[in-house]
């Protein structure tokens, strides 16, 4: 309620409210340039990173910041999946951006085994990054956990890169007006952020 009450004196009653950005927001509509998809962890808030204002991203945030690939509607719920449906046919965004960071529990859950727990909701959600495990573990075999935690990380993030591409409406987005596909990596360590270059497949440290 305290939060709120900071939220409300800034936004609403310290402001002409007819000219205020909730105002343009609520009779205009959303117009984001920019879905990201985030993970839960409380520790990284894609409006706080970005310095994002209200209305300038359209955010999904699940474990791991992972992306399904595209299955049928009729089957299952698809939370994430319907947001990224929404985010490219409604609002038309310009750039889906999937963001991960250090320390990711939903990865760490995955390397220690978490997908051969079959009643686990965790561990059936996180085979989605398997493909992150199973190269991360053959090319690495002999660095340490914490690195091999970081490896996967930044693994999971092109594994959800390729599921984007699997839905059509995002690949004939990418098509018809040039949607760019991002994964960035955010090390909540040292304060570093990450880009995957599309060539290379390599992450490369961003100068900001």
């Amino acid at each position: 309620m305290a939060g709120f009450r900071r939220f409300r004196e800034k936004y609403f009653l310290h402001q002409d409210v007819e000219h205020s950005v909730y105002h343009r927001l609520s009779t205009s509509g959303q117009t984001p340039k920019t879905l990201l998809i985030g993970c839960s962890d409380s520790r990284v808030d894609p409006a706080i990173l970005t310095g994002a204002a209200p209305g300038e991203l359209f955010v999904v945030r699940n474990v791991a910041n992972l992306v399904p690939p595209c299955e049928a509607s009729a089957v299952g719920f698809h939370g994430t999946s319907s947001a990224i449906e929404f985010a490219v046919n409604n609002l038309k965004v310009e750039n889906i951006v999937v963001l991960g960071h250090r320390q990711c529990g939903g990865i760490r859950a995955l390397m220690e085994g978490a997908t051969d727990q079959p009643d686990s909701f965790v561990g059936q959600w996180m085979s989605i990054a398997e493909d992150a495990r199973r190269a991360v573990l053959e090319r690495y075999p002999d660095v340490g956990e914490r690195e091999r935690l970081r490896l996967a990380e930044m693994e999971s993030l092109k594994v959800s890169i390729r599921n984007l591409r699997t839905f059509p409406f995002v690949r004939e987005a990418i098509e018809a007006h040039h949607l760019n596909l991002i994964a960035v990596y955010f090390d909540l360590e040292l304060g570093q952020l990450w880009e995957l270059d599309g060539q290379t497949q390599e992450f490369r440290q961003l100068d900001i």
